[in-house]
């Protein structure tokens, strides 16, 4: 990419309404970008809309191809082009073990953590083509390193999402477009502690009890708030950056294993 000094960068975030996206969408406005957002949720966008008010909001479900071709094309055409894209959509994929996993939760978690990621990268490459820069940012986990029993759908969907990175990173390298993914550990926010909250109440273990096991495996026994993957990203999308592509970047405190 070109010395992004030049001008502002202009930046797409799916699921931007909360957690992750949201923080990503708000440190790049506070970083100085024209941001788009997109989510499923009209509650979460209004929140959007009251956190960052410089950024644009819509709603989008990126599982659907008609959706993302019309919030695109209006995110493309009103900024004049891109140059970030921040995959982070994703559902949790529910919670089973391999044989009680319905075809639903497959299906709906595939389209929306794998398919959904094809389906906006596909439609925003053309535009970095034409330009011949452009960076994409995918949202994995870190738990794609450690597997996470009965989790199948999400942990498949997001090893999904590394071969598309490292693939995309491969593919697009000579138009000067670049993709890597970050990996998020323990993300302290209330849907990383409901799910800490979830597992501790199955293991008949209290919440600090569970956590402690949790952070047993984790090499710096840390939880990761959200700007961090903010903050990364913002990174991965400037010039400092320029050269790094085909990378799956961990920031969760080192995770080694989860119980």
């Amino acid at each position: 990419m070109t010395d992004q000094s030049q001008a502002p960068l202009r930046v797409v975030v799916t699921a931007a309404g909360r957690g992750i996206g949201r923080a990503v969408a708000e440190r790049f406005v506070a970083a100085g970008a024209t941001v788009w957002g997109c989510d499923v949720d009209d509650e979460a966008l209004d929140e959007l809309r009251s956190s960052a008010p410089a950024a644009q909001a819509a709603r989008c479900d990126v599982a659907d191809r008609n959706d993302v071709d019309s919030f695109l094309a209006q995110a493309i055409g009103a900024m004049g082009g891109i140059d970030v894209l921040v995959n982070n959509a994703g559902i949790g994929g529910g919670h089973a073990a391999i044989e009680d996993v319905s075809d639903e939760a497959w299906d709906r978690t595939i389209a929306v953590n794998l398919t959904g990621m094809f389906n906006c990268t596909r439609r925003v490459v053309p535009a970095m083509k034409a330009q011949r820069s452009g960076c994409i940012v995918n949202i994995s986990t870190a738990s794609v390193r450690t597997g996470l029993p009965n989790r199948l759908p999400y942990i498949a969907s997001k090893q999904g999402v590394m071969g598309l990175t490292q693939n995309l990173a491969r593919e697009l390298g000579p138009s000067n477009i670049r993709c890597n993914a970050i990996l998020p550990g323990l993300i302290d926010n209330p849907r990383g502690r409901a799910l800490v909250q979830r597992a501790a109440t199955e293991a008949g273990k209290s919440f600090d009890e569970f956590e402690a096991d949790m952070l047993r495996y984790i090499s710096m026994r840390t939880w990761i708030d959200p700007t961090e993957i903010g903050d990364t990203a913002v990174f991965l999308a400037s010039h400092a950056a320029r050269h790094i592509t085909g990378q799956f970047l961990g920031v969760c405190g080192g995770a080694e294993w989860e119980p």
